[in-house]
């Protein structure tokens, strides 16, 4: 269901100047956590010659998304901030440094809403690895009540996609990293 969604989407991609990124590097691909039903697919949609892997936490929701990412070709990483974090490291580091592809929320698994966690910054800039962000806009999701506000696109909707490649300095302390990850969540928050 989830892919036949993402394929009834009249989806308008917005490429960032530099055209998209090579993976060979490495790439971070980044969306908000509330954004999730189409930013998962849109990883694959981008890059097809490339399996991704996906970062997905051990909570039984967890357990749920791991099943269908799974059927839709992703290699998981299970874990979170909270749980299973030096795995969650390791796995991300190593699918990095081989110019892997890893798509994750940046804001999750329980928020705060669009806030970027400093764990994803740190993994890119120990890697020297970009981050392509996919802002994601769908036309009248329906809104569920949740922490993160979880939208579901409305089949046949229009959703507008501007990716934005960011390029992860060398930080030289938690500090850096901290206001880092502020401008870059201030950047992608919307009102």
């Amino acid at each position: 269901m989830l892919r036949l969604l993402f394929l009834s989407q009249r989806l308008e991609l917005r490429m960032p100047p530099e055209g998209l990124p090579e993976t060979r590097r490495g790439l971070v691909f980044a969306f908000w956590h509330g954004k999730m039903a189409t930013g998962w697919l849109l990883s694959r949609r981008l890059f097809p010659d490339t399996v991704p892997s996906a970062v997905v936490s051990l909570s039984r929701d967890g357990q749920l998304l791991s099943g269908t990412l799974g059927r839709l070709g992703f290699q998981l990483i299970r874990g979170s901030s909270s749980r299973g974090k030096e795995e969650v490291r390791a796995g991300i580091a190593e699918r990095l440094r081989s110019g892997g592809l890893v798509a994750v929320t940046p804001d999750g698994p329980r928020g705060p809403i669009h806030r970027f966690k400093y764990g994803t910054l740190r993994l890119a800039s120990e890697t020297g690895s970009p981050i392509l962000f996919a802002d994601i806009a769908h036309e009248r999701p329906r809104l569920l009540k949740s922490w993160d506000r979880f939208e579901i696109p409305a089949p046949f909707g229009k959703t507008v996609v501007t990716l934005h490649l960011v390029e992860v300095p060398r930080f030289s302390d938690e500090g850096e990293i901290q206001r880092f990850a502020n401008s870059l969540s201030d950047r992608f928050t919307h009102a």
